[in-house]
């Protein structure tokens, strides 16, 4: 790998019960397409999933960084508010 990847954090939101999923890849199409076709263990009770946010990030440990933010307490607050 090198280091011109594009990491991505991203968030999702289940059109079932309206939970949001946030992870971090560097290929959004290729994963928003596991979770919606249940190879993602903790998502795929939940399907169909909608992308609704996305960051890119400069390298991987950035986006593991903003992942945390984004699941934490203030940071799924402001992604509830941005799914509505």
């Amino acid at each position: 790998m090198h280091n011109s990847t594009i990491f991505y954090v991203y968030a999702i939101i289940s059109k079932v019960n309206n939970r949001i999923y946030v992870g971090m890849t560097s290929n959004i199409d290729k994963r928003l397409h596991e979770h919606n076709t249940g190879r993602t263990r903790s998502t795929k009770h939940y399907r169909p999933w909608v992308l609704f946010f996305t960051e890119p990030c400069e390298s991987r440990s950035d986006a593991r960084t903003r992942e945390k933010y984004w699941k934490s307490g203030t940071g799924k607050e402001q992604l509830k508010t941005m799914s509505r």
